[in-house]
């Protein structure tokens, strides 16, 4: 999961639904508001799943309710609850619909608090609680990857997107143990920066960073 920022102003056309008149379809919000939805959800994501950081494309993408629509009704048409999902089955959006009932304050909401302060990755794709979270928060971290389905086939795929980065942390490594640093520090974070658009980004910032050297 990453850090995402939401633009307030919800989407031209939205302001006009309400739960309980109107119903969430193929139809309502029209064509032309879904496009207006996705424009505003995908600069806020960067094209990417809002659980998994995968890419979505314009047949693995769903509009998403935080909290679900049968659940909580009056969020149907909240712009504050809608993120962009992937449609990857048994993953995501798609295994929180599936997964039963749960407290909703137990999932972590990407764009109020920042997943990683809860979450880090391994080279071998997993994701783990981070180490030493006070014990609510490791509860938080152990549901909400148990709810999104996170840890699981998702893992063999973050996998193989971090391996072409295996050599690079060592070459950083070598860099650490002769160079001060000053030097060897900025071309890190210039590395971090480059990679920051592209899918599972936060497993990439991870493995280069040696993070879960210390989990």
């Amino acid at each position: 999961m990453l850090r995402l920022h939401r633009d307030p102003v919800t989407p031209a056309g939205m302001s006009k639904y309400q739960h309980g008149r109107d119903v969430w379809s193929n139809t309502c919000p029209t064509p032309v508001e879904r496009e207006t939805i996705w424009s505003k959800l995908n600069t806020m994501q960067g094209e990417r799943c809002a659980y998994c950081e995968g890419p979505m494309g314009d047949n693995n993408c769903h509009i998403e309710h935080f909290r679900q629509r049968g659940r909580y009704p009056q969020g149907t048409f909240d712009w504050h609850n809608l993120f962009g999902s992937c449609n990857r089955p048994g993953t995501c959006g798609d295994h929180k619909d599936k997964c039963g009932v749960y407290p909703h304050h137990n999932l972590i909401k990407p764009d109020i608090e920042d997943p990683d302060a809860f979450f880090v990755f391994t080279p071998s794709g997993a994701i783990r609680p981070r180490a030493r979270l006070e014990p609510q928060d490791n509860h938080r971290a152990v549901e909400t990857i148990r709810i999104l389905g996170l840890d699981g086939s998702l893992n063999q795929i973050r996998q193989a997107e971090v391996a072409g980065y295996l050599q690079t942390v060592e070459a950083f490594a070598e860099m650490a143990e002769v160079f001060d640093e000053e030097e060897w520090l900025p071309l890190l974070q210039e590395e971090i920066q480059n990679t920051a658009h592209l899918p599972f980004a936060t497993a990439i910032k991870h493995v280069l960073t040696r993070q879960s050297d210390y989990v």
